[in-house]
């Protein structure tokens, strides 16, 4: 497939670029569970809305999906969320030697060509987020300019959480409840008596979807599919909008309240308004919980590909007693089945690994152990996916030196102010 589309493009690099027949997009429309979002078109074009250039490089068998960032002092440095992609035409056994060969030349020549990238736009380092440890190794091995070697470390922090928790949708719902842990099972069945309603809205070519879930426990308190879809109407674009914007404006207040109450700092509003203005079509979703009247809870949930992935989620200080947010990602894994996704991605968890087993549970000396049980309570027996982490690739040695030294002073007065 690869081969039968180079001639369209001229590997070059292009700043704002969202092409829509790049042979990465190609490959995952017969793919798309493998698609990455973090590398697609569509948040290239949200990062831009939000004050970032954004570039595309695309080479034969390499795609990087790229943000620039600025930072006081030290400039620019370039970002490849989830990236570089490196990917081949076959996968057989047979070619096996072949295609680690093939995969190495191509990551080479991608990776010059992102290096070239960062010099020409005077970024002091390039952020990656390698697949797996091999990809990191085979990036070490490979980087270099002008015969040099560039040196790659560990990240100060990372950008994306290393571990995700992603469940497999793809079961029938009885399934999925049966595989829930007791309590988390239990609280989706509280929040339905308690009278906890679930609406959801999302983006349609101009008009809003609003779809009222009507949730109710039948005699032998089995929480299926057939219970939701009661009410669904398409609203002209006025009334649609004025939906909308209700669900996000309470979405926003959640969210400051939340954050007051653990002590955290959330994204600016603008960046949540710009997120909903810029996604297309039904790729966003906003999840409301309603009760007595009042939204207590709301979740955003990104669809893409074959994945469902919960990106943020809020909750108020009242009513907390009837656990909406069980009832919130319960209806949206049923709506992932329903579009025909086979994956729910939970997002970040900090789990550890238990002495002579193979299973990870919740690490209780993270700050991320509540988020990380609440997660986990869903899929109890599925194993979070690990991934490397952040490494940055230093283009500017003394650019990132004065970065290092400035972080390590921010985590001094960090610390001190504690």
């Amino acid at each position: 497939m690869i081969g039968l589309f180079l001639g369209l493009y001229s590997g070059e690099l292009r700043p704002f670029l969202f092409s829509q027949f790049s042979w990465y997009t190609l490959l995952m429309e017969n793919e798309p569970q493998n698609l990455e979002f973090l590398q697609s078109s569509q948040w290239r074009q949200f990062q831009a809305s939000v004050g970032h250039r954004t570039f595309f490089l695309e080479n034969e068998g390499f795609l990087a999906s790229i943000i620039e960032h600025e930072l006081p002092v030290v400039g620019r440095y370039l970002y490849c969320p989830k990236g570089p992609v490196v990917e081949l035409e076959t996968q057989s056994v047979e070619r096996e030697m072949q295609n680690t060969k093939l995969l190495v030349q191509n990551m080479e020549r991608g990776m010059q060509k992102l290096i070239e990238l960062a010099k020409k736009e005077k970024a002091g380092w390039i952020r990656i987020e390698p697949e797996n440890e091999e990809m990191l190794e085979m990036i070490r091995n490979n980087v270099e300019i002008n015969g040099n070697k560039l040196k790659i470390v560990r990240a100060p922090h990372d950008m994306q959480p290393k571990e995700l928790f992603i469940v497999d949708v793809s079961k029938d719902s009885e399934t999925l409840l049966s595989e829930m842990k007791p309590k988390t099972r239990y609280n989706i069945k509280l929040a339905q008596k308690r009278g906890v309603k679930i609406y959801v809205t999302c983006n349609m070519q101009h008009k809003i979807q609003d779809t009222r879930y009507n949730n109710q426990i039948n005699s032998n308190e089995q929480i299926s599919n057939n219970q939701t879809n009661q009410d669904t109407k398409y609203l002209p674009t006025g009334q649609a909008g004025k939906i909308q914007n209700t669900n996000l404006e309470a979405f926003l207040k959640l969210t400051k309240e939340m954050a007051q109450r653990h002590g955290i700092t959330a994204h600016p509003e603008d960046y949540y308004r710009k997120m909903i203005e810029s996604l297309p079509n039904e790729m966003l979703r906003i999840y409301v919980a309603q009760f007595e009247g009042k939204i207590i809870a709301a979740n955003l949930v990104l669809f893409f590909g074959k994945t469902a992935t919960y990106l943020h989620g809020a909750s108020g200080n009242v009513s907390r007693n009837v656990m909406a947010p069980f009832l919130l990602q319960w209806q949206a894994m049923l709506d992932a089945k329903e579009l025909g996704c086979t994956q729910y991605d939970f997002g970040g968890v900090s789990t550890k690994l238990e002495l002579n087993t193979n299973l990870r549970t919740t690490n209780k000396n993270s700050s991320w152990s509540g988020i990380t049980d609440f997660k986990l309570g869903f899929s109890p027996q599925t194993q979070p996916i690990e991934f490397p982490g952040s490494y940055d690739i230093i283009v500017n040695s003394r650019k990132y030196a004065i970065y290092k030294g400035l972080q390590r002073a921010k985590g001094f007065l960090h610390n001190m102010r504690k």
